[in-house]
């Protein structure tokens, strides 16, 4: 009989996270590069006299980290390593979606009486006209707006649109009116002003954000007080190898924090995060492997 073929370990195929307590996935990441998982224990060693060489040793703790090198920034992964679960939209939007008109320096651009009421898509015309981006007003006089964007990134959705200047103006003295309608046609926004006489602090700003009609979406705010990192089950699965067989790592108990955002020039962002596994006393251990060669 001779020896046996090599066990062998080819590529990655995904990585699955799991609910502990319910068993249900949290999702799945396709889109991964290097990935290991690495068991390292420490050796203790009795030196003593004049022997170069150790009288005995002993095993010492043993550290179990997994390292994960992903493109793919799915939903889930915000809620494991980064502690707040995205609000995800997954029904389309034809409309798109201005988010509420916020004051940012003052009080009176963002006003039902004095300022700007409200600033919403314009009727028909606007969502076609909407650019992805966050927006301010600034009150340049008593009755009149400038508005600034802070990226170009959309800017040849619909009607073209350019900075007016250095400071990323992109309208200028926009005249509010009371109870009147202000549309700015380039960006497919109405400015509706407030109920009483129109009397802005010059230098106030108020703030919103834009999505153009959309497909999906999502929106998440990190680094609150009571974001809370939650332990998860992960499934580590080799690649398929074309004898067939085939190798997976359950981890029955890991916890990870911290995820980088990779934004790269002319590249995919990839980000690398790393995830300890730690002992699970329901089921005595801390993770399992199984390998199969199928017939």
């Amino acid at each position: 009989m001779s020896l046996s073929d090599p066990r062998l370990l080819f590529g990655i195929h995904s990585a699955s996270f799991y609910n502990r307590t319910t068993g249900l996935p949290y999702g799945t990441l396709k889109c991964l590069s290097t990935s290991s998982v690495s068991l390292t224990g420490e050796l203790i060693k009795a030196m003593g006299g004049s022997q170069k060489y150790a009288w005995a040793i002993e095993e010492g703790n043993i550290s179990s980290e997994v390292t994960l090198k992903a493109k793919d920034y799915a939903s889930f992964m915000f809620e494991l390593f980064l502690g707040k679960a995205p609000t995800d939209v997954t029904t389309p939007d034809t409309d798109g979606t201005v988010s509420t008109l916020t004051n940012k320096n003052g009080s009176s651009v963002m006003s039902a009486t004095i300022g700007v009421a409200t600033a919403i898509v314009i009727p028909t015309t606007g969502p076609a006209n909407l650019k992805f981006g966050k927006y301010i007003l600034k009150a340049v006089s008593a009755t009149t707006v400038d508005v600034f964007a802070l990226s170009d990134v959309d800017f040849n959705r619909g009607t073209d649109l350019v900075f007016e200047n250095d400071l990323l103006r992109v309208a200028a003295a926009q005249t509010i009116t009371s109870g009147g309608n202000t549309d700015i046609a380039s960006i497919g926004i109405r400015l509706t002003g407030g109920s009483g006489t129109i009397g802005m602090t010059t230098g106030d700003t108020a703030t919103f954000e834009v999505n153009p009609p959309f497909t999906k979406s999502m929106e998440v705010t990190i680094g609150g007080p009571s974001d809370t990192f939650p332990e998860f089950g992960l499934i580590l699965v080799g690649k398929q190898r074309g004898n067939g067989e085939m190798f997976e790592v359950d981890i029955f108990r890991a916890k990870g924090a911290g995820m980088p955002l990779g934004f790269e020039m002319n590249a995919f962002g990839e980000y690398e995060t790393k995830v300890e596994a730690f002992y699970d006393s329901a089921r005595s251990g801390i993770m399992k492997a199984r390998w199969v060669q199928p017939s």
